[in-house]
C-alpha cells in the first residue's frame, strides 16, 4: 500500500487556511515563529500540511 503524500502548500493557501493578513505571516517567518517551511530550487516557498498542523497544535492553549 502507497504512503500518501503530504500535501505541499503555498502561502497563499496557509494565510487563506489560518486568516492572517500575508505581511503578518511573513513577519511569523521573519521571527522563526511561523511553521517550517521549504525554499524550492526556484524561490517558491512550500509548507507541509503536516507541518501546518504540528505548528498550530503547539499554539493551543491548554484548558
Amino acid at each position: 500500500m502507497a504512503k500518501p503524500r503530504d500535501e505541499m502548500l503555498t502561502i497563499p493557501e496557509v494565510i487563506e487556511e489560518i486568516g492572517v493578513p500575508r505581511a503578518t505571516f511573513y513577519r511569523w517567518r521573519q521571527y522563526k515563529k511561523g511553521p517550517k517551511s521549504i525554499k524550492l530550487p526556484n524561490g517558491a516557498v512550500r509548507i507541509r500540511r503536516s507541518e501546518l498542523s504540528r505548528w498550530l497544535q503547539t499554539l493551543e492553549e491548554s484548558a
